[in-house]
């Protein structure tokens, strides 16, 4: 895949802003866009597109090389949200965002067709599937036609659920199977192997692993980075970091850097966080010492 770094938004510290990471090329960050008015990070706070877009625009200053959109929170008992008004949240933002001329790639997180549709319309480039295709199965021909990038998420439970308890004879095996599977449902659905992300979905409820299982994952994540596709990290701000360090969610950075360096020494190469600028930081510091 060659990609011309001006284009692509590539910088000089050397973080990539896609789902294939070129040699030579370190890390790329997401950053988080929450156009909901109860998410579990930040209550709300961006709701107002207007909040939304110069959010966005903060997140990328800070070093952010995607900007992920997303209209519905699933956090378990959230409230569902209809198709229109979840693209009615994010489609303004997305349009805005490609306006105002960002050099970093747009994605939206979403598990509805018709969002994924027109938020690729409207010039996102990469969709983020919480349930990696199994809500809606033709989002896949969507990012095809789109030519755009499809990041795979594994969750146990559908969102907004009352979760279940998280049982596995082998949490790191189950995950793997499951994106392997899921893969090869994208692929046979036109979307190339190589414009595919994985993320083995850490958290708890509605993500489906306790304490234990989301620390295995970590342990053992050169296992999931043996399927060969960038590996997607989101531990920013997670419960299992609260249950850690008894930190409420507005305390807990030092534990997502914590799990972002460990992820990058065992092979992750995409972060998905919510405090961009030390996140930045801390992996560029981490890359630095580890890439000779």
């Amino acid at each position: 895949m060659s990609v011309d770094p001006r284009a692509s938004g590539a910088d000089s510290s050397g973080e990539w802003p896609g789902a294939a990471p070129a040699a030579g090329r370190r890390f790329a960050l997401m950053g988080i866009v929450n156009v909901t008015p109860d998410s579990f990070s930040d209550a709300g706070r961006f709701f107002d597109p207007a909040d939304a877009v110069a959010h966005a625009l903060e997140l990328e200053a800070e070093g952010a090389t995607i900007l992920d959109v997303g209209g519905e929170s699933t956090r378990p008992g959230a409230d569902p949200v209809e198709a229109d008004e979840e693209a009615r949240r994010v489609v303004p933002v997305i349009e805005a965002l490609v306006a105002a001329g960002v050099r970093a790639r747009i994605s939206v997180d979403t598990m509805k067709g018709e969002v994924a549709r027109r938020a690729l319309e409207a010039g996102a480039t990469l969709v983020n599937d919480v349930t990696a295709l199994r809500a809606a199965p033709e989002i896949a021909e969507l990012a095809a036609a789109a030519g755009a990038e499809l990041c795979l998420m594994h969750m146990r439970e559908p969102p907004n659920q009352p979760p279940a308890p998280p049982r596995y004879a082998d949490i790191v095996a189950e995950v793997k199977s499951f994106l392997e599977e899921r893969m090869a449902f994208a692929v046979a659905h036109g979307v190339p192997e190589e414009r595919i992300i994985l993320d083995p979905g850490f958290g708890g409820g509605s993500f489906g692993k306790d304490l234990a299982q989301n620390l295995e994952l970590l342990r053992r994540l050169p296992e999931l980075v043996a399927l060969g596709r960038p590996v997607l990290v989101g531990t920013s701000r997670k419960g299992f970091l609260g249950e850690l360090t008894g930190r409420p969610v507005d305390e807990r950075l030092s534990g997502t850097l914590a799990t972002s360096v460990i992820a990058y020494a065992h092979g992750a190469r995409i972060f998905r966080v919510h405090d961009v600028a030390p996140v930045r930081d801390a992996l560029t510091v981490t890359a630095a010492t580890l890439e000779r």
